[in-house]
């Protein structure tokens, strides 16, 4: 029955039209949930009639209390309503005063008799941050992931007297992350979810459809607060259970361990699905195999041989340290301070004193957690220093780590000289001595400004197409993955540096990440070529070039972007000004093919960063690995942590996740038309914008009056350039009658010049096929053009070699029913058609007879032809006498099923932006 209720309870509606009906309430509890809770609840007209909150703290009023006053709302602050087991009588007096029609108790560590819970017409409803009857009692997040459930949420349920166990309201539930913490699950679920719930079952209540669902008894379990006396580790578990009890007291109360005689706290902990990492061995006292310390933190041992990471430590003077600091912790030499270091210290101190005020002076030693201070002033005390000093990027966990003022000015000096810099970025390489060079090549996930290894620990191995090998075992991203990212690039998008940035400093960030990718073109350029098969120097020329362009092409739009005054219908007397802004869109996801990996990185990302997003980019599955060169690349030209995140791992998986999730804002998608189309559905669950650049089948139309020779170079370049993995390739030739036979001579008589080999050959014009399974599948191709009564002219094999190389191919005879003349192969089969001299407007319904729509081409000297053909031809890009010539300021897209939308020049700002009218009376 549980189980069923809320299922029921999500199909009544909930928009603000079907509640009728307002409530005159009491909220009892505190904290910014509450807080939160009760401005949501006055704004969709319910009546609050007092507040009943806790006494101030260290002068400082619960931030419930401080919303109440300030709307001139009735507050009042007892510290108890109970002695000695009964209800103190003034205080249940005072609280039947106001005559609330319903108790509302959103976050509430008191315990209310049942004299004030019974009291109200409607009883009384509770938050409570668990899915009842698991987890009964407090400290519900915690063990939900002290158990290790694979679900979390919340039960809204009538309040009984204490124990948890009164009917259920409604309840909501999310999936718990391998290496979830509280924090996480209280900020991407509980928190917002809750508010919104609680304020949904009011409305429920209030219109007389709010349901009493008992509790049922299996699966009941009651479990006590988590104290630090409850919370030291037993080691003899696995490193999931060990994982577990440590995220789950992460941050309160911390679970610990003794370590050369004192009590050392752990912070941070993940599972680490790899080989035992190099470091140095700490003993742990009960802990039967000693950990290791490494760059990246601790490694903690299971019984079962598997691995935690642990990131921070604390000890007991309150001191927390990187993890990975533990044999240097005490190495650190204080800084001398420059004047205006000294000066920015004593601005510091007054903003401690500011929210200590209890604290008659702000001393060295003193400890702002100890001092009275909590989470909540964390925030303020962070935003005071950033509002003096924008220059001064602080994080809550620089708090954490620097609790002691004095600890906390070295740090926050070290960070304003930049010296930390560096050492943020920590990359493991996969190295390669490769093309008379070494290649420095990041595997892991990319998410927030850092390289880690993906959430489940799975990784999965990307081949060098030119011989079979493994080039490196690349982290292969979870939804929990996605998730990490898409919030990263959302709180750098609402509440970063890159949201407050003027747009001038985002382009001078962009020139200089183009600068660095031009820097390492030849290693980007290596990487390319044996990651995806494209022949080097092409890949120097088009696949890095092209790339290092684009994004100087976009930095250069960032500060040009505008808006426009509109006159409007003016109702005299009044005076309106009506404005457009060009806005950025918010969080956007990017998802890339493989036959230029780098690419159509560039192509959809610097637009996407010229106007303003942030993103989560997921590379193609069968070529990472320029991807995250590029990740790194934007962490050294400065881009703040969370503007760019790189997820490898699988399509289906991550891109589907990313098409679907309510923070993605936008998705733009380069790739195939059947998975273009399941986009749009996905995305249409929160009617994200989408843009497409999918399949195509490009006609090429050679007349009998062109140059001939340079008709035959261009077609075939329009067929091979990049073994023929290319989305506008001439995918059907058609051939003027008069000169078909002597232009498919020319062309097989080129073909056998080309050199088929190993990419990294300067000389080598043709490399191998992507990856095996497209071999394998142009390879049947040509088998069913074969079968249809196509003439293979040329090819149609696996070259007999190491890799995944095939002959150029050329078909000729091929008729318009057949599956070659209308499928796109994206390889490096050349498929001809005749058709009758003079036939003009045959050959036009011809080359229109297809669904896709993305690129086409004319060879002719008659130029009026040629302008009465490319008007109607069906395409987004027409080419005349040329072919395969984009230019990062001429737009690139499709008509039809080969998509919507444009990549490059200044429409393809417009796919990352939205537009809002302003309209002022003066």
């Amino acid at each position: 029955m549980l189980r069923t209720g809320p299922r029921l309870l999500r199909t009544i509606c909930t928009t603000a039209a079907a509640y009728q009906h307002k409530l005159k309430l009491a909220l009892i509890g505190q904290s910014i949930f509450g807080q939160e809770v009760y401005n949501k609840l006055r704004k969709e007209g319910h009546k609050v009639v007092g507040v009943f909150t806790v006494p101030d703290k260290n002068g400082q009023a619960d931030p419930l209390a401080l919303a109440a006053e300030k709307d001139g709302t009735p507050v009042f602050k007892f510290p108890r309503w109970r002695a000695k087991g009964k209800p103190i009588q003034e205080v249940v007096a005072a609280y039947k005063s106001v005559g609330a029609e319903l108790n509302v108790l959103p976050f509430c560590t008191q315990f209310i008799p049942m004299d004030v819970i019974d009291c109200p017409k409607h009883g009384s409803i509770i938050y409570h941050p668990s899915i009842l009857p698991r987890h009964r009692g407090a400290s519900a997040i915690n063990w939900t992931l002290i158990q290790g459930d694979k679900k979390a949420g919340f039960t809204i349920f009538w309040a009984d007297d204490g124990l948890d166990t009164g009917p259920i309201l409604l309840q909501r539930e999310c999936d718990v992350g391998q290496n979830d913490t509280v924090d996480d699950l209280y900020n991407r679920f509980l928190f917002p979810e809750g508010i919104k719930a609680m304020v949904e079952a009011v409305h429920l209540i209030a219109d007389g459809k709010a349901p009493r669902i008992p509790q049922p008894t299996e699966g009941a379990t009651y479990e006590g607060i988590q104290k630090k006396e409850n919370a030291e580790i037993s080691w003899d578990q696995p490193a999931a259970a060990l994982h577990n009890w440590i995220r789950g007291h992460d941050k309160v109360p911390g679970a610990w361990t003794r370590i050369d005689g004192q009590v050392v706290t752990f912070y941070g902990s993940s599972l680490l699905d790899a080989s035992v990492p190099a470091g140095q061995e700490l003993a742990i006292k009960g802990a039967s195999r000693p950990g290791v310390v490494t760059k990246n933190g601790l490694v903690i041992f299971g019984n079962d041989g598997k691995m935690v990471l642990v990131r921070n430590m604390q000890f007991e003077d309150g001191k927390m340290i990187p993890a990975s600091k533990y044999f240097s912790a005490d190495e650190t030499t204080a800084l001398e301070l420059t004047e205006e270091e000294k000066k920015m210290a004593e601005d510091i101190r007054a903003i401690w004193k500011g929210i200590l005020s209890n604290v008659a002076v702000i001393e060295d030693s003193t400890d702002f957690f100890k001092s009275g201070a909590s989470s909540m002033h964390v925030v303020r005390m962070l935003e005071e220093i950033k509002q003096k000093y924008s220059g001064l990027q602080l994080q809550n966990e620089d708090v954490y780590m620097a609790t002691k003022f004095a600890d906390f000015i070295q740090m926050a000096v070290r960070k304003f000289r930049g010296e930390d810099k560096e050492e943020e970025l920590v990359i493991d390489y996969v190295s390669k001595n490769v093309n008379n060079m070494t290649v420095n090549m990041p595997y892991q996930c990319f998410i927030n400004g850092q390289f880690i290894n993906a959430d489940d620990g799975k990784t999965y191995d990307t081949i060098n197409p030119a011989d079979g090998s493994i080039i490196a075992s690349v982290s292969s991203a979870s939804l929990a993955d996605v998730d990490k990212a898409v919030a990263a690039a959302k709180e750098a998008f609402e509440n970063g540096e890159w949201g407050r940035m003027n747009a001038r400093e985002r382009g001078r960030l962009m020139y200089r990440l183009a600068d660095l990718m031009e820097e390492h073109q030849e290693e980007l350029a290596t990487i390319e070529s044996i990651d995806s098969g494209a022949v080097y120097t092409l890949a120097l020329k088009t696949h890095i070039g092209m790339s290092v362009q684009t994004f100087r092409y976009f930095a250069g739009w960032c500060d040009k972007i505008q808006g426009a005054t509109i006159p409007i219908n003016q109702a005299r007397p009044n005076h309106n000004l009506t404005f457009t802004k060009k806005e950025p869109i918010g969080v956007c996801a990017i998802v890339i093919p493989w036959n230029y990996p780098l690419m159509m990185l560039a192509w959809k990302s610097a637009a996407c960063l010229a106007a303003g997003n942030t993103l989560v980019l997921k590379p193609a599955q069968v070529t990472p690995l320029t991807s995250l060169k590029f990740a790194e690349l934007s962490a050294k030209a400065g881009f703040p942590k969370g503007v760019i995140n790189i997820l490898p791992g699988s399509g289906g998986l991550v891109g589907q996740h990313l098409s679907e999730h309510p923070d993605v804002r936008k998705v733009g998608f380069t790739g195939s038309t059947p998975t273009g189309k399941q986009i749009m559905k996905s995305a249409a669950t929160n009617l994200k914008k989408v843009s497409l650049e999918l399949g195509g089948k490009s006609p090429l139309i050679i007349f009998s009056d062109c140059e001939l020779d340079r008709a035959v170079k261009m077609g075939m370049g329009a067929v091979y350039f990049n073994k023929g993995e290319n989305c506008i390739a001439a995918g059907r030739l058609f051939v003027e009658e008069s000169i078909h036979d002597e232009f498919v001579s020319k062309v097989v008589e080129e073909i056998k010049k080309m050199k088929i080999g190993d990419p990294l050959d300067r000389s080598t014009d043709h490399g191998p096929q992507n990856h095996k399974a497209h071999l394998e599948k142009l390879l049947q191709y040509c088998e069913t053009g074969v079968k249809e009564g196509a003439t293979l002219v040329y090819g149609g094999r696996q070259v007999r070699r190491p890799g995944f190389f095939m002959e150029p191919t050329v078909f000729t005879d091929v008729e318009d029913h057949m599956y070659i003349a209308q499928e796109e192969s994206f390889g490096p089969v050349m498929v001809i058609s005749k058709f009758k001299n003079g036939d003009v407007d045959g050959v036009l319904r011809r080359a229109n007879a297809t669904e896709y729509g993305l690129a086409s081409g004319i060879f002719t000297k008659d130029i009026s032809k040629a302008l009465y053909i490319s008007e109607k031809l069906e395409a987004g890009t027409v080419f005349i006498n040329t072919y395969n010539k984009t230019d990062v300021a001429a737009p690139f897209g499709g008509f039809k099923q080969s998509g919507f939308g444009k990549d490059l020049g200044e429409e393809a700002l417009h796919e990352y932006l939205r537009t809002k009218a302003i309209t002022v009376e003066y």
